[in-house]
């Protein structure tokens, strides 16, 4: 009786240990830990509505056209039907100047999309930022960066 009670002793000081470890690296770390830094919002979407459907070989010629465009991400391009979707640092360039330039490069049947009037200062975030769960989201978040 006396032997298994020291057993039972033994591993519970030993979770016990364990488990004081674990909390003082976890406090060390977020202690330590830097908050994460965020560029200003430099990532802006952009369209362009062709005339026509675009089939793959015009879309690959679209693609190679938008690449060669300085401040285009190059893995998001997205060209569905007649529309093309693309990212570009709006730092480096504009909807308007990346459309001249595509157009400067052939002759594409195409216009650049223009938000209509009212949209252009609209939030798009699609969570409701008075819900519970977008301030409990946000709360922990905060708390580890």
């Amino acid at each position: 009786m006396k032997k298994s009670s020291k057993i039972i002793k033994r591993v519970l000081y030993s979770i016990a240990g364990i488990a004081v470890v674990f909390i003082a690296i976890l406090v060390f770390h977020i202690a330590t830990a830097k908050p994460a830094v965020y560029d200003a919002p430099n990532l802006q979407i952009s369209r362009i509505d062709f005339k026509s459907n675009i089939d793959s070989l015009k879309a690959k010629e679209i693609c190679a056209d938008l690449r060669t465009i300085k401040g285009l991400t190059s893995d998001s391009i997205i060209v569905k039907r007649n529309v093309v979707v693309y990212f570009h640092n709006n730092k480096i360039t504009n909807s308007e100047k990346v459309y001249d330039e595509l157009m400067a490069k052939r002759p594409y049947d195409a216009s650049r999309f223009i938000l209509p009037q009212g949209l252009e200062n609209k939030e798009v975030c699609p969570i409701d930022q008075n819900s519970m769960t977008y301030k409990v989201s946000k709360s922990i978040n905060q708390f580890f960066n």
